[in-house]
């Protein structure tokens, strides 16, 4: 009988076992399986792309964007220097590559002087390189690189060619997300900024409220963000600069095909070097999502 009884507890440790490896194997081939990209770098189960990032104000963008619309407004004061921005934006995804096109045109007024025109007009790209998802999807990482051209438009304010290669991390803990752009940019032209060379870096923390959680009319999401952006002079000798800025954005119910993602934010200084030119600002943003 012991025999019987010693016999049937090895059976059974061996078909648990089995079931146990048997388990691991088909984890290990479904994560395997979500491999794919440039020598499997990427992964299908990344929420990269699927509009989890919040679409950053004075950082770049750095999600993938199957098509967007957006238009900005920036308004800064500095004693009695205003200065507003208004930029419209077009992005386009095609795979895994975002490509985007950017028109600012800027109106600045001071004591005794206005200044106003377009600014360079920017085309960008960017793309994943490198993903990595936990098993339960709770950490979502993506790092990625993109480079930027400015053409200068010849206006006051869009005299210097500029050329900005970057890399970017977007993460994605639970709800709570965030985005790091890093870009070296080199100016090319006349006057005083030809030659420039500045190391620019911008930070957004965001955190997903859903519906239910807050439930205000026709939102889906309510998303409260805070974003740093800077830039730390590498010659000429100008010094650093980093502002700030605090805001919400909404994603709305779709109208058809398109979802609105309207946004607005309070800009402010954070050093000495930002002060300089901005005591205070607001920004506002609508995207569409199509």
């Amino acid at each position: 009988m012991n025999k019987i009884v010693i016999v049937g507890c090895i059976c059974l440790l061996a078909v648990e076992s089995r079931a146990a490896l048997t388990n691991e194997i088909a984890t290990a081939s479904s994560s395997s399986d979500t491999r794919h990209g440039l020598f499997n770098l990427l992964d299908s189960r990344s929420e990269y792309g699927q509009g989890v990032f919040p679409e950053p104000f004075l950082v770049d963008d750095s999600d993938l964007e199957p098509g967007e619309a957006r238009l900005d407004w920036l308004h800064t004061e500095a004693g009695r220097a205003k200065s507003d921005t208004v930029k419209a934006e077009v992005e386009k995804g095609f795979g895994m590559v975002t490509l985007e096109l950017e028109v600012p045109y800027e109106y600045d007024t001071a004591p005794g002087r206005v200044t106003h025109g377009f600014d360079n007009v920017d085309l960008g790209a960017r793309a994943p390189i490198w993903q990595f998802v936990s098993q339960n999807g709770f950490v979502d990482s993506t790092l990625g690189v993109g480079i930027e051209a400015g053409i200068p438009t010849g206006s006051a304010v869009g005299q210097n060619a500029e050329l900005v290669p970057k890399v970017f991390d977007d993460l994605k803990i639970g709800n709570f997300t965030t985005q790091a752009v890093l870009g070296y940019s080199a100016l090319f032209g006349p006057g005083e900024d030809g030659g420039l060379r500045t190391f620019e870096y911008g930070f957004v923390f965001g955190y997903t409220i859903p519906h239910r959680q807050l439930p205000l009319p026709d939102v889906l999401e309510s998303v409260p963000f805070f974003e740093l952006v800077g830039e730390s002079q590498l010659n000429h000798a100008r010094g650093n600069s980093l502002l700030a800025n605090a805001g919400f954005r909404f994603n709305l119910k779709a109208i058809g095909r398109i979802q609105p993602r309207p946004g607005i934010g309070f800009v402010f200084p954070v050093d000495s070097g930002a002060r300089e030119e901005t005591h205070w600002g607001v920004i506002t943003s609508l995207v569409f999502q199509f």
